[in-house]
């Protein structure tokens, strides 16, 4: 009608009954490379990860796709296939036992665990200061999780503030995700010792062993 005819637009678009933005539209296509090699570079170094913890992860680099979005390229890339990896250990560098030089440059963080008269287990979470060995908390429940270590770290943080570095072993809640998020986002060094190695985590293997035969 607006070739042949030399009618408007607007009144071809009435005569045939649709609306103007209908008749403009064009389809959009969408450039999901950059999110594709991100979603697989996320799965390779994290194998066992799933799609919320890609979805923070790639939001903390700034990018601004939804859930929806991040969710679909997920899906198409078979990811949401459930994976059985066996977790491994990161090779750990053996690393002489840093003597700090003032406070809260490192902090040495260890469990214990002991059980009460009736049987039931119970853990202790120790954080130490390495400079002058002073013991900044203990957390003491029958669970601890990283989300509890977390939380203990924040309430040093009000009144203590945070350190440099952290030392630890390769615990579960050491090794989790959520540590290692809290710490990027507080500028926390995690110091890993080698497994097998606690003398490389002298300072709160020491406190460890005086609260297990004074307390």
């Amino acid at each position: 009608m607006v070739l042949q005819h030399k009618v408007s637009h607007r009144q071809a678009c009435k005569e045939v009954g649709i609306a103007r933005s209908s008749s403009n539209y064009q389809r959009k296509e969408k450039l999901d490379h950059t999110l594709i090699e991100l979603l697989q570079q996320l799965v390779e170094n994290h194998p066992a990860i799933g799609f919320w913890q890609c979805y923070y992860r790639i939001r903390r680099m700034g990018y601004t796709w939804n859930h929806k979005r991040i969710y679909r390229v997920y899906t198409d890339l078979k990811l949401n296939i459930r994976r059985r990896y066996r977790r491994r250990i990161p090779t750990r560098i053996k690393q002489a036992l840093y003597q700090p030089d003032t406070i809260n440059e490192v902090w040495s963080v260890d469990f214990m665990s002991d059980a009460l008269w009736d049987g039931r287990k119970f853990r202790l979470l120790n954080i130490v200061d390495d400079y002058n060995r002073e013991v900044l908390h203990i957390e003491a429940d029958t669970s601890l999780p990283a989300v509890r270590l977390i939380r203990s770290l924040e309430y040093l943080k009000e009144f203590r503030g945070l350190p440099r570095m952290i030392r630890v072993d390769n615990g579960p809640e050491f090794i989790s995700s959520k540590l290692d998020m809290w710490c990027k986002d507080n500028q926390i060094t995690l110091l890993f010792i080698q497994p097998g190695k606690p003398m490389q985590n002298g300072y709160v293997e020491r406190c460890n062993g005086n609260i297990r035969r004074e307390l």
